[in-house]
């Protein structure tokens, strides 16, 4: 037996005894080191289920980094696995977009002593941590690793204006990559630490109030060539296209709940020639490349992670991330 947080459904998380987990062959028994909170896990928490992830009651949590015990791969090692991986022969997968992949298998339980990693999972998307990496530092890849395909998605070049609305861990890791890619970054957040903190991340310039029009004052009218999303309200979807430059694109990153809808201004994304994306989830090469920024030392958690707390502090952490937007990490050390 061993202590896990199991969802039993909204708002209600419970730290029980189940059972180890069973391993099938080419499955990995990870002893998990570090398990990180994250704005999925929070949304997970608040509505009781995740449509595509995780339905109650059910293992919980998929940030994680560990020591791999059982299995025919990684024995003995400290590894860090994504919590997903897709099959390699679908339509998707085929057409280089195994993020959309038909059989996309996902991974949960990273709140709990132990965790087993399938055999697929175990083969395309986990990866051996090096020396002078502490695991809080890599289980901070999967939420990177979505990040990096977000900031790809947008084209953003050198010299490029990227401006990143939302400033929890999401849109400091855009701050961050961005400013890597030699983009001047503006960040727009609703309390001045935010913006502060955004600012010693590279951020160039902060906004608090009025998002579009502190962009435009601070682009002499122009607008942003790029702008992120990393907040998931209708609002702030239509502030996103309004500060754009003409032909600049804006990555609606963040997802708004199941069943909202948002109205823009047609006129002007037809005559400025707007480009309007979105980014799900991440890749086995976004995982790689993401853990490589990790291990050259450009992304780490003392950035993102807080405080440490236990298992048995889980629930009362979730209460309290789910009333706090932009709140940093928690690292659960079970």
């Amino acid at each position: 037996m061993m202590m896990a947080a199991v969802l039993r459904g909204k708002e209600h998380v419970e730290i029980e005894q189940v059972p180890m987990p069973e391993l099938s062959p080419g499955d990995l028994l990870v002893r998990v080191r570090a398990a990180l909170t994250c704005g999925t896990d929070v949304k997970v928490f608040r509505r009781g289920y995740h449509a595509k992830m995780i339905v109650p009651p059910a293992l919980f949590g998929h940030e994680f980094a560990g020591d791999v015990v059982a299995g025919d791969r990684f024995l003995g090692k400290r590894v860090v696995a994504a919590n997903s991986a897709p099959c390699g022969r679908c339509r998707y997968c085929l057409k280089d977009k195994p993020n959309l992949c038909d059989d996309l298998l996902f991974n949960n339980g990273a709140y709990a002593e132990y965790i087993r990693v399938p055999a697929r999972i175990a083969e395309k998307n986990t990866h051996e941590i090096p020396a002078g990496i502490e695991y809080r530092d890599a289980a901070l890849t999967e939420p990177l690793a979505c990040v990096l395909k977000g900031l790809e998605d947008t084209g953003a070049t050198p010299g490029d204006t990227v401006t990143v609305i939302g400033l929890g861990p999401i849109g400091m890791m855009f701050v961050i990559l961005a400013k890597l890619r030699g983009a001047r970054v503006i960040a727009v957040g609703r309390r001045e630490e935010q913006v502060a903190r955004a600012k010693l991340l590279g951020a160039a310039d902060g906004v608090l109030g009025d998002p579009v029009a502190g962009v435009l004052s601070l682009t002499a009218g122009q607008g942003s060539d790029i702008v992120i999303e990393a907040v998931g309200k209708p609002e702030t979807w239509d502030a996103s296209v309004r500060m754009l430059r003409r032909g600049g694109t804006v990555n609606f990153f963040g997802g708004p709940p199941s069943g909202t809808t948002v109205a823009l201004d047609t006129n002007l994304l037809h005559y400025s020639e707007l480009t309007c994306k979105a980014s799900f989830h991440h890749t086995p090469d976004h995982i790689r490349r993401a853990f490589e920024i990790i291990c050259q030392g450009h992304i780490n958690a003392n950035q993102f992670v807080s405080q440490e707390a236990t298992l048995c502090d889980l629930p009362a952490i979730l209460a309290k991330l789910a009333a706090q937007n932009g709140a940093l990490k928690t690292a659960i050390l079970p």
